[in-house]
């Protein structure tokens, strides 16, 4: 059984999901990881500057060698640079599941795009590996965030009450899933 997603090009009408470089820290900073209203609902805090999207950007390509929990940074094809990040943020072999993550840059928000690489990401995992179940959690006082989850095809499972703690503080969590037979055709949401 082929627990582990190859972290390869994933390409879909608009983006480039793709293995972050060195090069990507500039970027980074400035769509996304310096923006306060994008980390809002997240577990870590804006960048301070672009020498600290280069030490977090040299631990995800760090860990591309080992392949437990690759990350993919999302370029927007006609702009040419990364505009957020996807990763696998957890594994269970045990039940052939993957959790994700993503975030984007508030200038990209409400354009259908984090459904679109969600949904691509989505094709690609259950396309080159044996896993069973892709889950996601997200804050619920962030419904957008599960509005893309559900627009990728999964599911609402439940809400565990004070479970997540981000940069807003203690908040609920709201819990979806897609299993590979649910009947998601490829391509769903592309």
């Amino acid at each position: 059984m082929n627990l582990r997603v190859p972290v390869i090009d994933i390409h879909t009408p608009r983006l480039l999901l793709r293995r972050f470089t060195m090069d990507d820290a500039p970027a980074m900073y400035r769509n996304w990881a310096s923006d306060p209203e994008v980390v809002r609902f997240l577990t870590w805090p804006v960048h301070a500057d672009v020498e600290t999207s280069r030490e977090v950007l040299a631990n995800w390509i760090a860990a591309y060698e080992t392949g437990d929990f690759p990350c993919w940074g999302i370029e927007l094809s006609s702009l040419g640079e990364v505009i957020g990040s996807i990763s696998i943020v957890r594994r269970d072999d045990s039940v052939a599941a993957v959790e994700v993550g993503y975030c984007i840059g508030s200038r990209w928000w409400h354009q259908g795009i984090m459904t679109e690489a969600l949904g691509g990401l989505i094709d690609h995992i259950f396309a080159n590996s044996s896993i069973n179940r892709i889950g996601a959690v997200h804050d619920t006082r962030n419904p957008h965030s599960g509005a893309v989850m559900a627009k990728a095809g999964m599911r609402l499972e439940g809400i565990s009450r004070q479970s997540v703690m981000s940069m807003a503080g203690l908040g609920n969590a709201a819990h979806y899933a897609i299993l590979r037979g649910d009947g998601r055709e490829p391509g769903f949401c592309l």
